[in-house]
């Protein structure tokens, strides 16, 4: 797989740690034809939105998602976030996974690999995303490693806060972790921690290196359903 920067997809899939997440990105004609992600993106939603009767209308009204934001995205002209797709997810009752990937064997067959350094790549203002797995789409977990950038809360506009669990595993470094519950925690290489996405949190890189850790986070029912 060709590794890159400017996956649409993988993106949205990860902006949901990228510690408080940034806005939907509204991109340009010549943007949208660079990132053929984003247009099987939009006209997966299309097709799942008709399928299911629904107007553009109907959809805004059971995710509360504006209209036109909806129609920017079907038309592959806006970067989503993993909250906006979570939304449409849950409101749609549909498998979030579904959005990004091909149909993929019957359960009990699919297994998955990724060779060092060839998931896709996503990089924000305070973590370096490589996703895992991006090809198998019924699963109960997303799988990331992850380079933490961040080396201050000023680096984060809020908290990144989401529905489903989270799973860290240092690899390399130390990292800071903070929550809007419970004070700092300190992890050295081959500490973890287990804790409730919809519960604000940060994490920070305080090692000379910018650390390394495995992230997973499960989504909860939405996804469990569909598994």
């Amino acid at each position: 797989m060709k590794r890159s920067t400017k996956d649409g997809a993988a993106q949205a899939v990860v902006s949901h740690l990228a510690g408080r997440p940034a806005e939907p990105t509204r991109l340009s004609p010549a943007e949208t034809a660079s990132f053929p992600e984003l247009s099987e993106l939009g006209e997966r939603l299309n097709r799942m939105r008709k399928e299911r009767g629904l107007t553009l209308d109907d959809v805004a009204k059971i995710t509360g998602i504006g209209r036109s934001t909806l129609s920017k995205i079907e038309n592959g002209q806006m970067s989503p976030t993993y909250d906006l797709l979570a939304k449409l997810a849950t409101g749609m009752k549909i498998d979030l996974a579904t959005l990004f990937n091909s149909p993929q064997p019957p359960r009990g067959t699919a297994r998955s690999i990724t060779r060092k350094g060839q998931g896709s790549l996503s990089i924000t203002g305070t973590y370096r995303h490589e996703l895992l797995a991006e090809d198998l789409t019924r699963k109960s977990m997303l799988t990331f490693k992850t380079v933490v950038t961040a080396r201050s809360l000023d680096q984060f506009t809020d908290w990144s806060r989401h529905r489903g669990e989270e799973f860290l595993v240092v690899i390399s470094g130390t990292v800071e972790v903070h929550t809007e519950v419970y004070a700092p925690v300190t992890l050295e290489a081959g500490d973890s921690i287990y804790f409730d996405g919809d519960m604000g949190h940060a994490v920070l890189s305080v090692s000379e290196h910018d650390a390394e850790v495995i992230w997973v986070s499960i989504d909860g029912p939405s996804m469990a359903y569909q598994t």
